[in-house]
C-alpha cells in the first residue's frame, strides 16, 4: 500500500512551494474549499486569509495571484489523474481495454483518494468542471504556456492519444478527440445538474461515461 504520494509541479506556478509548510498546505486545501463554496469570481485572498486565520500578505508569499492558484490547482488535479491513469492501465495488454479504462477515469465522477488526504479531490473535481477553463481562456495563456503551466494536462491528453494511435495509427485527430471528450464531459456533468434538457440522463448508468466511450470508439473505428 502507498502511504503517501508526492505530486511535484512546475516551480514557476508559485513563489513558495505550498507543500513546504502547514500554512502552504492550508492555502491549497482551504482554497479548494472556498473556491468550491463561492466560485472563482467571488473568491479572494482576503477571504481565504480570514478562513485560514492568517494575513492576506502571507498568502501572496506563496502565490502572486488567485489566477496562479487556480493554475496550480488545475495542474495538481491533472497530475493526480495521470498518476491514477498509469496505475489503471498498468499490465493491461489490450489497447482497447486500456482506452476504455482511460476514458472512464477522466470522465467518471471522482471519489476521495486517501493517498492525498490534505486535498479534497471531490471538491477539486467540481472546481475543474466549473472553473478550470479560466486557467487558459484568458489573455495571458500564451505567456503561461511558454512557462510550461499546462504540461500536466498536455501529458495526460498525450498519454491517452498514444493509446488511440496504438489502436488506429491512421486516426488523424487523437489529441483533439481526447481533449474534446474531457472538456465535453465537464459540460455534460454541469448540464445534468443544472440544465438537464441539454443532456441525456439514463437511469442506472453513468451516461457521460458511456457516451464518451461510445463517441471515442465510434470515431476511431469509423
Amino acid at each position: 500500500m502507498i502511504e503517501h504520494i508526492g505530486i511535484h509541479l512546475n516551480e514557476r506556478m508559485y513563489l513558495k512551494n505550498p507543500e513546504s509548510s502547514d500554512l502552504g498546505r492550508s492555502i491549497v486545501s482551504l482554497g479548494i474549499d472556498l473556491i468550491d463554496e463561492l466560485g472563482f469570481e467571488a473568491f479572494t485572498f482576503r477571504k481565504l486569509a480570514q478562513k485560514i486565520g492568517t494575513t492576506e500578505a502571507s498568502i501572496y508569499r506563496y502565490f502572486e495571484s488567485k489566477q496562479r492558484l487556480l493554475i496550480y490547482l488545475s495542474s495538481w488535479y491533472w497530475r493526480w489523474v495521470d498518476y491514477r491513469l498509469i496505475l489503471a492501465i498498468a499490465n493491461v495488454d489490450s489497447a482497447e481495454e486500456r482506452l476504455k479504462r482511460a476514458i472512464t477515469l477522466v470522465v467518471k465522477q471522482v471519489e476521495q483518494d486517501s493517498n492525498f488526504s490534505h486535498n479534497d479531490e471531490v471538491k477539486l473535481n467540481r472546481i475543474i468542471i466549473s472553473e478550470s477553463s479560466k486557467a487558459y481562456l484568458n489573455k495571458h495563456v500564451d505567456d503561461e504556456n511558454k512557462e510550461g503551466f499546462f504540461q500536466d494536462y498536455k501529458k495526460l491528453v498525450g498519454r491517452i492519444s498514444s493509446i488511440i494511435l496504438e489502436i488506429n495509427p491512421d486516426y488523424k485527430y487523437p489529441h483533439m478527440l481526447v481533449s474534446t471528450v474531457i472538456e465535453g464531459a465537464h459540460l455534460q456533468r454541469c448540464f445534468a445538474q443544472h440544465l438537464p434538457r441539454l443532456t441525456d440522463v439514463v437511469a442506472g448508468e453513468d451516461s457521460a461515461t458511456e457516451f464518451s466511450i461510445q463517441l471515442v470508439f465510434t470515431a476511431i473505428f469509423k
